[in-house]
């Protein structure tokens, strides 16, 4: 049988395990789907030498980044946003070769598009992880400019204190890449000036529970237009499938 899984911490949140068995039972596919919670990347090695039949791990928090020094090779997608959500197995006799891909960044970048609109060009994206790299990149390549929003001040990046009511009305692209509002911590929400958004307003969370967060609920009640993170998730899993199995 083989053997499919996911590597992060924490994993309770994680939607991929039941999405995939339930694929491989409806499919009458001969595979499993499993979690591997583990608390330090230097696991993984063990993960892949005690699973012989394993064939593609997905990677989550706070691995993304991480995991690359552990890859064979990259993807060239992979490689341009310095991050990696999917691991492809290889097994050559006796030698198991492993390559990293993005599948956040196709997930996203159909998710996203049919709500974009000839005056969305600039995006603020919330955090500055593994995931918040693949949705700038996925946005360059829609054609917007973006800008990372984060806690502690960088060079070229907003601080949350920067985030004024022009701002919000210059990047009226926002993309919360951050863990904020996520279940079971759903009446929070990054710190912005919701009241100065309108309907030119595009609000996007990569938080799929709730189905609605604090930062949607409170740009929808100023007119925003907002999306979750559920088709996102969805079209990334079919997507990893695919590399799995190419």
């Amino acid at each position: 049988m083989d053997r499919y899984g996911l590597i992060g911490y924490p994993l309770g949140h994680s939607f991929s395990k039941d999405f995939f068995n339930e694929k491989f039972e409806n499919e009458s596919i001969d595979a499993i789907y499993n979690n591997y919670e583990i608390d330090d990347i230097r696991c993984l090695p063990e993960i892949v030498a005690s699973n012989p039949k394993l064939r593609g791990l997905n990677v989550t928090i706070p691995y993304k980044e991480k995991v690359i020094g552990y890859l064979d090779s990259l993807s060239n997608e992979a490689k341009a946003i310095g991050a990696v959500n999917v691991i492809r197995v290889e097994h050559e006799g006796n030698n198991v070769r492993l390559k990293g891909y993005n599948s956040d960044v196709i997930g996203f970048t159909k998710s996203i598009e049919p709500l974009l609109e000839r005056y969305h060009k600039k995006a603020l994206i919330l955090g500055t992880g593994g995931a918040s790299k693949a949705i700038s990149y996925g946005l360059k390549t829609l054609g917007l400019e973006t800008k990372f929003v984060s806690r502690t001040a960088h060079k070229d990046m907003f601080t949350y204190g920067e985030i004024t009511a022009e701002v919000v009305k210059e990047y009226n692209v926002i993309v919360n890449c951050t863990p904020v509002g996520m279940y079971p911590n759903v009446e929070k929400c990054p710190e912005l000036p919701y009241e100065a958004m309108d309907s030119h307003n595009l609000l996007y969370d990569l938080i799929y529970n709730p189905d609605q967060t604090m930062f949607m609920q409170k740009g929808a009640a100023n007119g925003a237009v907002v999306k979750n993170g559920l088709e996102m998730l969805l079209l990334q899993a079919f997507e990893s499938w695919n590399i799995w199995n190419e």
